[in-house]
């Protein structure tokens, strides 16, 4: 069995080669590694970091976005040219721990669950002290995209989420930004797939540091909770 790891990047110099070494690194609980680097049109040295990254690592994936379009949209390029039999998503600026692969794989390999979501708020690991209304906000639209979808997330815009390829391989993903989230969240209720949260760690980091997402961020996504709702 093989699991496909899909790193959506866009201005993440500073990390980038520290991420890919302790991914490259992690035990995924005995699986087979796909590592898959999508780079959404950087511009501030990191394609000059991934071109460096793919001559020492042919036999990685590596796909460049000559436009920049969004996190969605290099996360739907991924898993286009994902072939495991597994796919996690992760991101490339340090905020999760990639030592947590085999927890976070762990339902799927036991046969409890399709979908498996990380929690940064069900405790259990190490959780970096940051915005207060990036809390607030992120609870009220995981308890909105939970009325809307009648499941109990408590963290539906957490990075780390774990689908059995055939899941992805069903679903269309349209949202090109963070409404990614949203979408898949929905798409995925919908389904027939079971779907179990596990405990994570979280090292945010601040805007200074590079964090991206914006209130504006915020507001399209209540729009796509309501959209997804009711449309596919």
């Amino acid at each position: 069995m093989k699991l496909s790891i899909v790193i959506p990047v866009y201005n993440e110099a500073a990390t980038l080669e520290d991420l890919v070494n302790r991914v490259a690194g992690v035990d995924a609980a005995g699986l087979d590694k796909e590592i898959v680097l999508v780079d959404d049109c950087s511009e501030d040295g990191t394609r000059d970091v991934l071109k460096r990254i793919e001559a020492q690592h042919p036999e990685w994936k590596f796909a460049f976005h000559d436009v920049n379009q969004g996190k969605g949209a290099a996360l739907r390029t991924g898993f286009q040219v994902a072939t495991g039999d597994l796919v996690i998503i992760q991101d490339a600026d340090l905020e999760y721990d990639p030592d947590e692969y085999p927890q976070l794989l762990r339902p799927i390999l036991h046969g409890h669950a399709d979908v498996v979501y990380g929690s940064r708020f069900l405790g259990g690991g190490a959780h970096r002290v940051v915005y207060y209304w990036h809390y607030v906000g992120n609870q009220f639209l995981t308890t909105l995209s939970n009325m809307m979808t009648n499941i109990n997330l408590t963290d539906m815009e957490v990075c780390y989420k774990v689908f059995k390829k055939e899941v992805l391989d069903s679903i269309e993903i349209k949202e090109n930004r963070f409404g990614f989230e949203v979408e898949i969240t929905a798409k995925v209720a919908r389904g027939p797939w079971i779907i179990y949260e596990v405990p994570i760690s979280y090292y945010g980091r601040s805007y200074a540091e590079g964090k991206k997402i914006t209130w504006k961020d915020g507001f399209r996504a209540i729009w796509c909770i309501f959209k997804y709702r009711f449309s596919s």
